[in-house]
């Protein structure tokens, strides 16, 4: 469902404003996909963003419940079970590591880090078990806060264009 790109940006304009004309979605939509204002789009960049949205993503939200979409009034608004989808709006950089690998990585450290101190090997034998536990105890929280920060930059209806824009 969220693979096409025009329906995450719909969807990133509707998590901003709850409910839309389909012209003005179409109009947003249009705009990020071409890097342009709303103003300078041609009528034919308008008229393709919304056909292909009345005619077959919005339908296709709506059958999910993602959006609803009243196709005679012109009308889409954030369905019941657009928050079922919040797991998967995190939008992540084709260069990215991946928090799951990164937190595999803080943890073999941290393992590498605890055996060599137990081990008594070379100035990992001085540092005590509560030196140790502090140490990973920060640096697993540190990283949460910064999993947190980027999250929140990277979800879909933030303000502003979506994040795969900004990049």
């Amino acid at each position: 469902m969220l693979s096409n790109r025009r329906r995450r940006y719909a969807l990133h304009w509707l998590r901003q404003h709850d409910r839309a004309a389909i012209g003005e979605l179409s109009e947003r939509v249009a705009a990020w996909e071409t890097d342009q204002p709303v103003e300078s789009l041609t009528a034919d960049e308008r008229k393709r963003v919304y056909t292909s949205l009345q005619q077959f993503h919005l339908p296709k939200m709506d059958e999910k419940g993602i959006v609803e979409f009243d196709e005679r009034a012109g009308v889409v608004e954030l369905g019941d079970d657009a928050s079922e989808v919040d797991i998967y709006l995190e939008v992540t950089d084709r260069y990215d590591v991946p928090w799951s690998l990164y937190y595999l990585g803080l943890t073999g450290v941290g393992t590498a880090l605890a055996a060599l101190s137990w081990a008594g090997v070379g100035p990992f034998g001085g540092v005590s078990d509560a030196g140790l536990v502090a140490f990973v105890l920060t640096a697993l929280g540190l990283s949460a806060l910064a999993h947190t920060a980027i999250t929140r930059k990277m979800r879909l209806g933030r303000e502003g264009p979506p994040p795969e824009r900004d990049r």
